[in-house]
């Protein structure tokens, strides 16, 4: 089915271009829901000195938005493969734009979690709705670029809420900034509904209706190899959402830069990022032929790295030299997702793609769930965020190696296929 649709899609000049506009149009929507979803981690000072919140609970923002998207990417993955991207699209929308509405009007910090974690809803629920989207709007060769390109969005709208909700938080405060964020990815959401369309030839997918879905969810659970990379997710995500969270208010407190160029950190990082989710899907593709596996490794080593040096940063340390290394360090665990999604969905039969994809997210979501309070309150109970970036570099050590095992397993299996 997949062939004979693409080549439906490359053959016919009136749609040849149509995968790469209906991508504009998940390009446009993932910015968007980056842009309102992603400013809770560069907002977090302003929303800390708020409500006057310790590290922890700090952490605890971008983790209940998360434990969100945990709690929705396996029935997301599920409803998408049933009814398709579009509907899905303006549905998660409006999810998180209304509860971030919500959320900016209350001065109870878990009335706040609460409506965090229900717009997570929404921000989980677009990875499987995308991923979908691309899995079956582009073919194997150019689906890694496809990936890294949607992918991208995640980065853009991070690095625009940075780069825009940062000054204007500390000029107006940070809760009309929030409705404002909200209200224009609610606005998104309406306009990708009304102009992005589905394949046509899988518009409907009955395979998906007839099959026992909790069957295939259970076999998603024994399946080694989606579990290595999810479990591999855990680690790199872990890390990117502590950055986003931290490094404003480490490089404030610690290095002694304004908040004003940390917020310019943070931009670099998820420039980089984006650079790096299409730069790494190019590379999959052409350079290691879709071994998505030990590029992935080299990311994680890459960001154990960074996170040693991120440690021995004494303060006064110029700001040229941590720009740079907020640019390496975004490059690897920003810019890693494309890879991770790819992965995960090729591991499967193509009609389980949503529900791999989903599946996979709601295990890597422990990671930004996890991650952000535990490094907080690391450095609640040290007085230190010297061994929050320590204890970093050894899980993302432990990624590396799992992501050398999942390549190990994957040719020993290939090997075996074809010796028969």
């Amino acid at each position: 089915m997949e062939n004979q649709t693409l080549a439906h899609h490359t053959s016919d000049p009136s749609v040849r271009n149509q995968p790469w506009r209906m991508l504009g149009w998940l390009l446009f929507t993932q910015v968007l829901v980056a842009f309102a979803g992603r400013s809770l981690a560069p907002l977090g000072v302003f929303i800390g000195e708020s409500l006057m919140l310790t590290n922890a609970q700090i952490g605890m923002l971008p983790a209940a938005l998360f434990f969100g998207q945990f709690a929705v990417s396996i029935p997301s993955g599920m409803l998408v493969d049933r009814v398709g991207t579009r509907p899905l699209l303006l549905a998660l929308s409006l999810c998180l734009g209304l509860s971030f509405f919500f959320a900016a009007l209350t001065s109870n910090f878990m009335l706040l979690l609460m409506f965090v974690v229900i717009g997570g809803l929404g921000y989980g629920a677009m990875h499987p709705t995308s991923n979908r989207g691309i899995l079956y709007w582009f073919e194997r060769r150019s689906r890694g670029t496809a990936m890294g390109i949607k992918q991208m969005g995640v980065t853009v709208g991070s690095a625009l809420a940075s780069l825009l909700l940062v000054p204007l938080s500390a000029a107006y405060g940070w809760r009309p900034v929030f409705i404002g964020a909200a209200f224009l990815l609610t606005v998104a959401g309406l306009i990708s509904y009304l102009r992005y369309r589905d394949a046509k030839a899988t518009s409907k997918t009955p395979s998906a209706k007839k099959e026992n879905t909790w069957k295939t969810l259970l076999s998603m659970g024994k399946n080694k190899a989606v579990l290595l990379v999810s479990f591999g997710a855990v680690g790199l995500s872990s890390a990117q959402m502590i950055v986003n969270t931290y490094i404003i208010i480490y490089t404030t407190q610690v290095i002694g830069i304004s908040v004003a160029l940390a917020a310019i950190l943070l931009v670099i990082s998820e420039i980089a990022g984006s650079v790096g989710r299409v730069m790494w899907g190019v590379v999959s593709d052409r350079l290691f032929k879709g071994n998505r596996f030990i590029l992935l490794s080299m990311i994680a080593i890459i960001s154990a790295a960074s996170a040693v040096v991120m440690a021995l940063l004494p303060p006064g340390t110029p700001f040229t030299y941590v720009a740079l290394l907020a640019f390496v360090f975004g490059l690897c665990i920003a810019g890693f997702n494309g890879l991770w999604m790819n992965a995960a969905t090729e591991l499967v039969p193509l009609k389980q793609a949503g529900l791999a994809s989903g599946f996979s997210i709601s295990v890597g979501s422990w990671g930004v769930i996890i991650g952000p309070p535990l490094f907080g309150f690391i450095t609640d109970i040290t007085g230190t965020f010297t061994a929050g970036w320590y204890a970093l570099a050894v899980v993302l050590v432990i990624t590396a190696a799992l992501f050398i095992s999942l390549h190990l397993f994957e040719k020993k299996k290939g090997d075996i296929n074809n010796a028969e």
